[in-house]
């Protein structure tokens, strides 16, 4: 059989890449490998996708031609030694390893292996992700594409320089938990005021759901949606007047910068 399509490592995150590889049109499992050391994790993705697994990446390495690099960041090094001279200009590896800059991942996997490096979320796993991109000087054009075309299946991407992944990291990397802060907090709010604790959580997510897809199908300016909500005198108002007053904007700003700090510290 065929291989199309590698993983080194079948974490959550490479399962999410990987269903969304599957809506693709004419998608046959069948030419997947996934390397997982954990039996009981193999035989869970081999019945469920009925994808073939393997104990050994370097089974991956010889036989795949796109292979997705998901294994922890601290274990990309003894990988690499594995799997490193088995690699060549045909492979093309997309690691979503965090803090591994394309200058680490070339001196790892070596000079032969075209790289891209992507950056997701944890929303992936909702077919909703966020993944920004990064190609290699010697990645092609259809190499993004590609890379581009099986994350698009489960969400959005964008291709971006490496200097702002540390930026990505935070806002996109880091803000679901932000974002889950935010609801928590809202939904907190919420029980305070007498509601039963299932309905203010509800109440908040449904909320921030719709309010997002109506600002991605609408595209309205930002500040000029918030004016329409909060009419001079109503309840909107009084409570962006708190907000506004407990300087939030700075209190997000200053989440962001630390997140991007640290990210920044990781990648060294």
């Amino acid at each position: 059989m065929k291989t199309t399509l590698g993983f080194f490592g079948a974490g959550k995150m490479a399962e999410g890449i990987l269903a969304a590889a599957s809506l693709a049109k004419g998608f046959d499992p069948q030419t997947v490998l996934m390397a997982e050391k954990i039996p009981a994790r193999a035989t869970e993705l081999a019945r469920k996708y009925k994808v073939r697994t393997t104990a050994d990446a370097r089974e991956v390495a010889k036989a795949a031609r796109v292979i997705f690099l998901a294994v922890k960041p601290q274990d990309v090094a003894a990988l690499a030694a594995a799997v490193k001279p088995l690699l060549s200009d045909k492979t093309l590896l997309v690691s979503i390893a965090a803090g591994k800059s394309l200058a680490t991942l070339r001196k790892m996997f070596g000079n032969k292996v075209r790289l891209v490096r992507v950056m997701p979320n944890l929303a992936l796993r909702a077919k909703e992700g966020m993944c920004a991109i990064c190609p290699a000087a010697n990645a092609t054009a259809a190499d993004v594409k590609r890379v581009a075309g099986i994350l698009n299946g489960a969400g959005q991407t964008v291709v971006l320089k490496e200097r702002h992944f540390d930026a990505v990291t935070a806002l996109s990397g880091s803000g679901p938990a932000f974002f889950a802060y935010m609801e928590q907090a809202m939904a907190e709010g919420g029980r305070k005021l007498g509601l039963p604790a299932d309905a203010a959580r509800l109440l908040a997510e449904q909320t921030m759901l719709g309010t997002a897809a109506f600002l991605r199908q609408s595209q309205m300016d930002l500040g000029e949606f918030i004016a329409g909500v909060a009419t001079p005198g109503g309840t909107t108002a009084a409570g962006m007047e708190v907000m506004r007053a407990s300087d939030f904007g700075q209190i997000v700003a200053a989440t962001l910068k630390a997140a991007a700090a640290r990210s920044a510290e990781l990648g060294k």
